[in-house]
């Protein structure tokens, strides 16, 4: 979902202006006016002013790419396999590749200096016309900014990337597109379960932002191991690795701009580089162009582990919690259930960790449950094992027609002897009553 873009002009002029450099995100959408969905680009020159692009009457260069060497620090140590990762995050590592892999790149990484109109007039659009809708992302940059660097820094990354769920999302993590791309990082369903993240009925791990970006960053380090260049690998994930593989042997050329200049790429890819190159100069130096960086990381929650099926209003009530608080902490739980067969890390607030570890814990057994498990059966009453084998635990592909034909009792009687008001609203851990005990 990303997408790169070329640069051009007299190298000359612009070596005067230029800054750091930057990696800019884009978005999907080709008109911008929903700004959903692309990647990562290398740095940039400082384009000149938007009214210099439009007065200069020659026809635009192919473009000129001029690599500069990143500030001579050392490269960042190979990810050690395990290190530093939360539980969640080595379970991941197996599917998400990122600690198997040669470091990309095996250097400092270098800055891709580059002038063309493109950048110039997405730096004008951000700026003038599209100002408010950029600043409102970057009032919510600073809740994920600092985590999302952390990860690609990890991982030998540049942290430049960063400004790729700028353009995909505006930093939302619950930013859905037209095409059902969702997240702070906008996968689609396929992707991401390629990437290790969950997406099924129980849980998308799409909305979880520390997750998703794990993600993001192995497919990203992928793509640039398969074409070898930022650019390409950004384009690729916009519009797919098969469209990029595909226009660069057709093309011949391994030049993102090269290949920009043909009918090779869609309009939203080769618009995605360009856009995100202006995103990444804006991210450099917001006070210069008059944004504001907002947000910060909410350092006020805390996982837990909490048992399988947990449900989360159950358990919010039980700890004092509103609900609502709960659910808005966890939206990965789409149905407001922990899943079944495991337990899950629950986020919640850091103030309420005591209660809620209260409200987990088993309950002794009450006094009259004490005396009924003491008691003597009476002679005609049910024992306690045919009570026992009358009771049936739902599990996750359970229906009640189903239950009812294994125990061969009609589904009248199952809706009867259990209060089921609406038959089919059953959930895994419900104990059902599956005979007559009378």
């Amino acid at each position: 979902m990303a997408n790169p873009r070329h640069f051009a002009a007299v190298v000359s002029s612009f070596l005067l202006v230029l800054t750091s450099g930057a990696s800019v995100p884009a978005n999907a959408d080709p008109d911008f006016d929903d700004f959903s969905a692309l990647p990562p680009l290398e740095l940039v020159a400082v384009p000149p002013p938007i009214d210099e692009f439009e007065r200069s009457r020659a026809p635009e260069p192919s473009g000129i790419e001029i690599t500069i060497s990143a500030p001579e620090t050392p490269p960042p140590a190979p990810p050690v396999p395990g290190a530093g990762l939360d539980p969640w995050a080595e379970a991941f590592a197996e599917s998400a590749r990122l600690q198997t892999r040669a470091p990309v790149p095996p250097e400092p990484v270098p800055y891709v200096v580059a002038t063309n109109r493109r950048v110039g007039y997405f730096l004008e659009r951000f700026t003038g016309s599209r100002r408010e809708v950029v600043a409102q992302w970057f009032g919510r940059s600073g809740r994920y900014l600092g985590m999302i660097r952390e990860v690609l820094r990890r991982h030998g990354l540049p942290e430049d990337l960063a400004y790729t769920a700028m353009i995909e999302s505006g930093f939302d993590p619950l930013a859905v597109s037209r095409a059902g791309a969702t997240g702070l990082w906008q996968f689609m369903a396929s992707t991401a379960r390629r990437y290790g993240l969950r997406v099924d009925r129980w849980a998308d791990e799409r909305l979880d932002p520390e997750r998703a970006t794990v993600a993001a960053a192995a497919y990203l380090r992928d793509l640039h191991l398969q074409f070898g260049s930022w650019l390409l690998a950004q384009a690729a994930y916009n519009a797919g690795e098969m469209a990029v593989a595909r226009a660069v042997q057709r093309t011949g050329s391994t030049d993102f701009w090269a290949i920009a200049s043909t009918a090779q790429l869609s309009q939203e890819t080769k618009d995605f580089v360009p856009a995100i190159q202006a995103a990444t100069l804006l991210g450099r130096d917001p006070v210069r162009y008059g944004f504001e960086v907002g947000g910060s990381a909410d350092p006020n929650t805390v996982r837990v582990t909490v048992p399988p099926a947990t449900n989360l209003r159950q358990l919010a009530r039980a700890a004092g919690i509103p609900a609502d608080t709960l659910q808005a902490l966890n939206p990965v739980l789409v149905r407001g259930v922990t899943p079944p067969g495991a337990s899950w890390q629950l986020r919640i607030p850091r103030d309420r960790r005591d209660r809620v570890l209260a409200a987990l814990a088993p309950r002794p057994p009450t006094r009259l449950a004490q005396r009924r498990a003491s008691a003597p059966e009476r002679v005609g009453a049910p024992s306690r094992a045919s009570i026992a084998a009358a009771v049936h635990v739902v599990r996750s592909n359970d229906t009640v027609t189903a239950i009812a034909r294994r125990y061969g009792v009609s589904i009248t009687d199952l809706v009867r002897w259990n209060g089921l008001d609406v038959p089919d609203r059953i959930h895994p851990g419900d104990r059902l009553r599956v005979a007559d005990l009378r």
